[in-house]
């Protein structure tokens, strides 16, 4: 019996699984669970089985994804993964919930640092650690900066907890060490304007408000604001402000990804690569960035044009998986600066 296509929580057991996905898969079907909003996947698993006549059933879950996989062991149904966030993909594979895998597809057109060396996952989408700011702000500007006491008082954030703002504190650990990190976190809360708090698109909006003039943020939402699919107030937000690509002094820029892993016990391994495969292709790039304003991992492939304008994105070359090495020491040093209180 053909599987009906998911869209449920992960509070779903293991015995459910088994009932949705009723028996052993079949080649003309896979299974991916995924912690990426159905909305923004669909358009991809849409083109994919419009291009091969292979039907993806979606399982959401909002997190718990590697212990529902565990949990299912050897009986799984899952054959990819999918994650929007480079700890939950070091996470999965920690949890030994993935298998590695050679592709040559996915090695040329995934850069080395942004995928596992033993192929265990793979970045399909890129998003910037921005630099929102005031018009007529600097053109150029470093993520050290923001910690120079002339910004006193002008910089928004939202809480150093966040997964956004842990990944970036744990690159600055990765590339300059604890002490370094801890004395620029110390610098870059002496400066706020107001408490940590929010969410990315605020700082847009409180810099509109002249509370403070720079903050940073994830580039996508700049696209959703100025594209308007966050409603006409959080179009003039967009409108309000300049952004900018930072970079690290001697590097590149912060990004985080997402990305996806075959399961380990994958029913259709060989249909599962052959989806990732697809989604690092130009048609699917090209889609990404239509749908969800991100940067493509692939060199070369269409960026959307409210996100070119931003400018050219140079990647930090620092591999991800050493920037996650640092992701608990981050979070330890957010507290001890008591950055969100």
């Amino acid at each position: 019996m053909k599987a009906v296509q998911l869209f449920r929580r992960a509070t779903l057991g293991a015995a459910c699984a088994s009932a949705f996905f009723s028996g052993a898969a079949v080649a003309e079907e896979i299974n991916l669970y995924t912690t990426r909003e159905p909305g923004l996947v669909q358009p991809l698993l849409q083109a994919y089985t419009a291009r091969t006549g292979v039907k993806v059933n979606t399982v959401f879950m909002k997190d718990g994804l590697p212990e529902r996989v565990a949990s299912e062991g050897a009986r799984s149904p899952a054959d990819v993964l999918m994650a929007v966030d480079v700890n939950a993909l070091v996470d999965m594979t920690e949890k030994g919930v993935t298998q590695p895998v050679k592709s040559a597809a996915l090695e040329a057109a995934v850069p080395a640092n942004l995928r596992d060396p033993a192929g265990n996952w793979f970045a399909l989408s890129m998003r910037a650690r921005t630099l929102y700011e005031v018009k007529g702000g600097p053109s150029s500007f470093t993520y050290e900066e923001l910690a120079e006491p002339k910004y006193k008082g002008k910089v928004c954030l939202r809480s150093g907890q966040h997964p956004y703002n842990t990944a970036l504190i744990a690159h600055l650990i990765a590339r300059d060490g604890e002490a370094a990190a801890e004395s620029w976190l110390r610098g870059v809360k002496a400066n706020l304007a107001r408490k940590a708090g929010g969410g990315d698109r605020e700082v847009a909006r409180d810099i509109m408000g002249g509370l403070c003039d720079f903050g940073l943020a994830n580039s996508y939402y700049v696209g959703l604001m100025r594209s308007g699919a966050g409603g006409p107030e959080q179009q003039k937000w967009g409108e309000a402000i300049d952004v900018v690509l930072p970079t690290f002094k001697n590097g590149g820029t912060h990004v985080n990804v997402a990305g996806a892993a075959i399961a380990k016990h994958a029913p259709n391994k060989e249909q599962a690569v052959k989806l990732l495969e697809f989604l690092v292709s130009d048609e699917a790039q090209a889609i990404y960035a239509k749908a969800n304003f991100e940067y493509p991992v692939k060199q070369g492939a269409a960026v959307d044009p409210i996100i070119g304008k931003i400018g050219t994105l140079k990647v930090d070359a620092l591999p991800l998986v050493e920037i996650a090495k640092h992701r608990k020491a981050a979070s330890l040093l957010v507290d001890k600066v008591g950055f969100d209180n």
